[in-house]
């Protein structure tokens, strides 16, 4: 065991519980305990911060670019570090770089971007993301109406070898275009089958639900709604107790009352978590982009193409989280679950990332009494910016 560090002079939230007069010890890159002030072992460096609190780093599980940089349009090694550093010092430490719905030449070099990634320990990156191309053409939203097919059985077969070759494997996918069988393969492979982009009606939804599927791709956008004889997939999403479902709170793509409705019915083991479904806008001043040879627009805190369609968002995480807060009315702990916790859940790596607990790796934020972002610490390493 190396020389533990104590963190100490601010409440710590370790996704379940507050703790105060505490400290957070970190051993390394991990996390090694939190402790009462009056336990800090003698031979701990003790770092004393003034007030605010502490948590673990954020998880988001969509995130399509950042730092000027499209996974789309430039899928390789520097895109995905350039990625995860823009998001880094928004409170993002870990993120699966999302692959939106592209021809199959550009998605195997997305692919094997991201198996070079991870070889190489880039920092940030903990799987992959695809949303699509096995979509509905009638829910297509800002994706390509020429990629979107049916999936195949040879996409099957590549999809569960690679849910055994990735530490995460996320498919965002539509029941019109995929088989209850291929749902089935794909979840028993080791995937995490979400459905998204999609005019599923809800007996199938709970069918494909039944065959393995555990989230919703950017719940409310882009899916068969809820309505008083259709329920619809957000129907389903809300009567399932164990899905979760993924929320891009920017008051942009939904309501706050939507959200808080969505909330409510979202108790038990199915959690509502944060997605910020980023762009290449996020930390830049650049005013628009290209996606599968369209523009998108950045205006007035969106992202449009030029028929008004909404195009990803422009948002990072610690901005959904005060948005939860300050705008939905939801409490603090709670938005942060919803932001590091949640998503951790899901991909079933809570022992790894997503909580302040002894073994998890040492990401974790300092954040003042606004929710603002002091600092970023990850795998134990104090960032600058």
């Amino acid at each position: 065991m190396t020389r533990l560090t104590a963190y100490t002079g601010t409440e710590i939230f370790d996704g379940t519980n507050r703790h105060k007069d505490s400290a957070l010890l970190i051993d390394g890159k991990k996390v090694f305990d939190i402790v009462n002030n009056k336990s800090v072992p003698d031979n701990c460096m003790v770092v004393s911060l003034d007030g605010g609190l502490l948590t673990a780093g954020f998880v988001d599980l969509q995130v399509n670019g950042g730092g000027g940089k499209m996974l789309n349009n430039e899928p390789n090694l520097d895109t995905i570090q350039t990625i995860c550093n823009a998001h880094l010092k928004f409170g993002t430490t870990s993120l699966l770089p999302t692959l939106i719905t592209d021809s199959k030449s550009i998605t195997e070099t997305a692919i094997a971007a991201c198996k070079d990634a991870i070889s190489q320990k880039v920092k940030g990156i903990i799987g992959l993301h695809l949303e699509g191309p096995h979509l509905a053409l009638a829910k297509k939203g800002a994706h390509d109406a020429a990629f979107i097919r049916e999936m195949e059985v040879s996409d099957c077969s590549r999809l569960c070898q690679l849910a055994s070759e990735l530490p995460n494997l996320l498919l965002t996918v539509a029941p019109e275009s995929v088989s209850m069988a291929q749902l089935k393969s794909l979840s028993s492979s080791g995937a995490i089958v979400s459905l998204g982009h999609t005019d599923v009606d809800f007996d199938t939804a709970c069918e494909a639900i039944l065959h393995g599927a555990t989230g919703v791709t950017h719940m409310f956008n882009a899916m068969s709604q809820l309505n008083s004889r259709s329920p619809g997939l957000v129907g389903a999403a809300l009567d399932t107790k164990h899905l979760f479902v993924g929320l891009i709170a920017d008051g942009i793509h939904v309501n706050p009352a939507t959200i808080r409705i969505a909330l409510g019915a979202k108790s038990g083991f199915g959690k509502a978590f944060l997605i910020t479904d980023a762009m290449a806008t996020i930390g830049t001043n650049i005013t628009s982009f290209t996606l599968n040879d369209r523009k998108v627009f950045r205006q007035n805190g969106c992202l449009i193409l030029s028929d008004g369609t909404l195009a990803g968002a422009d948002l990072t995480m610690i901005s959904a989280v005060q948005f939860m807060v300050n705008t939905v009315g939801l409490c603090v702990d709670e938005a942060l679950r919803m932001a590091s916790l949640y998503p951790a859940q899901l991909l079933k790596c809570t022992s790894k990332i997503g909580q302040l607990a002894s073994g998890v790796y040492a990401d974790f934020l300092h954040l003042d009494d606004a929710l603002n972002i002091k600092s970023v610490w990850r795998a134990g390493s104090k960032q600058s910016f």
